[in-house]
């Protein structure tokens, strides 16, 4: 008999689903029963990720939760946002475990998600349930819960660069700035001219400058720590590299600090935590030491002479920033070790 907690993809032709499977292939409690895809149903899964070629044999399935809800105990939603609105609904109400990959239940109040996506929360009630599943902020929620929002990528790196220095109260959190670079992937799978190589080769730009939609994301979960409503500067940047976020956080200190005190504090805030790793006094993180991992390498710098604190991170943005993290919250979920199938190093050279 098969123990294994029994896997569907769903949305499995992007970015984010191919990472998912890969991860899962050596997953030591888990197997991937379903993959969908409604451009590519009927298709092997290794016709669109050849990389996965004499692994699997599952083939692509259109979404119909009620025969997934049959092969699977928990749904992975890589679908784009207002479409995983309803599948979610759907896997919950037939009594799967849910992680959405999608920006669909990250944000509590459905009136902020509807200002930033243009769309009304077709599940408010529900939209109530689920846990932002960001582990090292909400790991007991994680544990208890049927449908987790998976945090974005963006969003995971501020998010771990700020929560000691929010939660510790040693930033004014008035004055945080944000600024973040991504690679291409970031943009997901679909063509798009942006993402075209001979126009994002050699180039490096802000985009979405003031309008990210993963503002108010960021905003929400700094407000949580804070304890009061934070507004703050994020800007993106898009960088001519597969992989990889590199974040680099600004904010005024409430009090004079050098950098052994507030690296201190970081560490202490992370010791026990398996996916965030502090670099010692001096060090800054690079991209290329957490590419394919679901590490985050985090470096503080206490600025006396402007007196700020300068907080640099480093993700993966889909592993630890997407996939990763995703599998990090099925373990949460099922009552499973952790780090299961996740305890791998990055890629490198």
């Amino acid at each position: 008999m098969n123990s294994k907690i029994r896997i569907a993809i769903v949305g499995s032709s992007g970015y984010t689903g191919g990472e998912l499977y890969r991860i899962l292939l050596l997953h030591p409690a888990a197997q991937v029963t379903t993959v969908t895809s409604e451009k590519s149903a009927g298709k092997p899964i290794t016709d669109i990720f050849p990389h996965l070629s004499g692994l699997t044999s599952l083939v692509c399935e259109p979404l119909d939760p009620e025969v997934i809800a049959r092969k699977a105990d928990v749904a992975f939603l890589a679908l784009p946002h207002v479409t995983a609105q309803e599948a979610g609904f759907r896997f919950h109400k037939l009594g799967l475990k849910v992680v959405d990959l999608s920006a669909d239940y990250r944000l509590a109040d459905p009136a902020v998600y509807e200002t930033w996506y243009e769309h009304c929360h077709q599940y408010p009630d529900l939209l109530k349930t689920a846990v932002y599943g960001l582990p090292e902020l909400h790991r007991e929620r994680i544990r208890t819960a049927s449908l987790i929002a998976n945090p974005g990528c963006y969003p995971t790196s501020a998010i771990l660069g700020l929560d000691p220095a929010v939660r510790e109260r040693i930033v004014d959190v008035r004055t945080i700035v944000i600024d973040s670079k991504s690679g291409v992937s970031g943009a997901g799978r679909s063509p798009g001219l942006s993402y075209h190589f001979p126009e994002a080769n050699e180039a490096f730009m802000a985009y979405k400058v003031g309008t990210h939609r993963h503002t108010p994301e960021i905003e929400q979960e700094i407000s949580r720590l804070a304890g009061s409503p934070v507004t703050l500067s994020f800007t993106p940047h898009l960088v001519p590299m597969n992989r990889g976020i590199l974040t680099t956080i600004y904010a005024n200190l409430l009090s004079p600090m050098d950098t052994g005190k507030l690296h201190a504090i970081y560490e202490e805030c992370y010791r026990s935590e398996p996916f965030v790793r502090v670099l010692p006094v001096g060090q800054f993180p690079n991209v290329r030491n957490v590419r394919g991992s679901n590490f985050c390498d985090l470096g503080v710098y206490a600025d006396r002479r402007t007196g700020r604190a300068v907080i640099v991170t480093a993700i993966d943005n889909l592993v630890k920033g997407a996939s990763g993290q995703a599998v990090q919250n099925m373990n949460l979920l099922m009552g499973l070790e952790e780090t299961a199938g996740l305890r791998f190093a990055g890629l490198f050279p």
